[in-house]
């Protein structure tokens, strides 16, 4: 089984908030994290080399032969075939840097140390594509949602899609894992595929779109209205209407309101009626925050929605506007539009935010961790200070609204 070792480039400033919580290639966009990808394509195993604060939770694994690949990097046919031709010391590299390298224990160490290589690089000319910026999340999903419905389903048989269902299009472009429920539900699949997980649940009443990516435990509620591309990472909550959205993991969306073109980290929890613009009423390109530019800066995308962060929340009928970014373990609620960009532990909303207390903050966690049946480890509380610390200057409420 070959080792494969993913790194953090510069690339990770450019997707926080969501990478203050995990290696970029931890991020989910179509039915797999970037990780699980590189596992099933190369026939490996996968760790990270990430930042200091994240490596406890996520160890790196050094062997005596290593496939080193940059995190942000999406795996393709051709791509694969390069870097399984590798010889050891070889590396890839594009204009942006180095793009995969096959290193011995001492190469590998030497790389972390100084993050150099060896010069023998080959300057590859196939088109890689990235996950550079957060709304490639959502803008990839469905051709990534398409490419790991073939990947996670080819030879398999699904389980049987109960009668009780009315399917448009190509029924073998449904796939449910073992344990799987769908009744009384309207599937379209003459766009995408509707993939579900173990355990994965659609109420009655639903009308879908695909593709759609239900993972491992996750829900939709009943009555639920989904446009693709849309992934529901394991054990989230859909409800309502959701359009081209992505949730990574373990967070809630589950009742009416609209989610657009949007990306919610895990244990993210989105209040009833809660609605977010993914459209500026001028039809004009949207703005993003971009923590690496300190500044606000131009998509090029016409629909974008909500960016959020692990651990957020947003209370009963929010509005988020167009374009709006949310650090990690905010608490937002009341009436009015909040600022586009809400800082890492703010609690409040269009009146005005104060400081959210670590300490609440962290028993919080530890109850929602609870209500999941997992552990709130000390590991993650860690991290979870890590960013409360670092992101202190970010908090100036002077300035409240943006």
């Amino acid at each position: 089984m070959k080792n494969i070792i993913l790194f953090d480039s510069e690339v990770r400033h450019q997707l926080l908030p969501l990478t203050f919580t995990r290696p970029v290639a931890d991020l989910r966009c179509g039915i797999l994290t970037i990780g699980r990808k590189w596992e099933k394509v190369l026939c490996g195993q996968v760790s990270h080399l990430c930042e200091d604060y994240l490596c406890e939770k996520f160890p790196i694994n050094i062997a005596d032969d290593n496939l080193l690949i940059e995190g942000s990097v999406l795996p393709s046919a051709a791509l694969c075939e390069k870097i399984s031709s590798l010889k050891s010391g070889e590396t890839l590299t594009q204009q942006s840097g180095l793009i995969a390298a096959r290193l011995d224990r001492n190469q590998l160490l030497q790389f972390i140390n100084s993050r150099s290589t060896i010069n023998n690089g080959t300057e590859i000319e196939i088109p890689v594509k990235r996950v550079t910026e957060l709304w490639h999340l959502f803008l990839y999903n469905s051709e990534e949602l398409h490419g790991d419905f073939e990947l996670l389903t080819k030879g398999r048989g699904s389980e049987l899609l109960s009668p009780t269902n009315r399917v448009i299009g190509d029924p073998s472009r449904i796939f449910l894992e073992e344990g799987a429920v769908v009744e009384c539900s309207v599937l379209n699949v003459k766009e995408g595929p509707v993939y579900l997980g173990y355990g994965a649940e659609i109420m009655e009443g639903c009308m879908i779109r695909g593709g759609l990516a239900l993972c491992d435990h996750a829900q939709l509620k009943m009555g639920s209205k989904i446009y693709g591309a849309t992934t529901l990472g394991p054990n989230c909550r859909g409800g309502g209407e959701i359009s081209n959205s992505v949730m990574l993991a373990n967070s809630n969306k589950g009742h009416d309101g609209f989610l657009g073109n949007s990306v919610l980290g895990e244990w993210c929890n989105i209040g009833a009626d809660t609605n977010t613009s993914n459209l500026k009423n001028t039809y004009e390109q949207v703005k993003l925050w971009s923590y690496s530019q300190k500044r606000f800066v131009q998509t090029g995308q016409q629909f974008v929605g909500l960016i959020m962060g692990d651990h957020s929340k947003a209370g009963i009928n929010t509005m988020f506007n167009t374009g709006t970014v949310v650090g990690v373990a905010s608490n937002i609620y009341g009436a009015g539009f909040p600022r586009n960009f809400v800082p890492s532990y703010a609690w409040g909303g269009h009146e005005g935010f104060i400081t959210h207390r670590f300490e609440q903050a962290m028993k919080t966690a530890e109850i929602v961790y609870g209500r999941r049946k997992m552990e709130f480890t000390e590991k993650d509380r860690q991290i979870l200070k890590h960013i409360f610390e670092i992101t202190a200057e970010e908090r100036v409420w002077e300035n409240a609204r943006v």
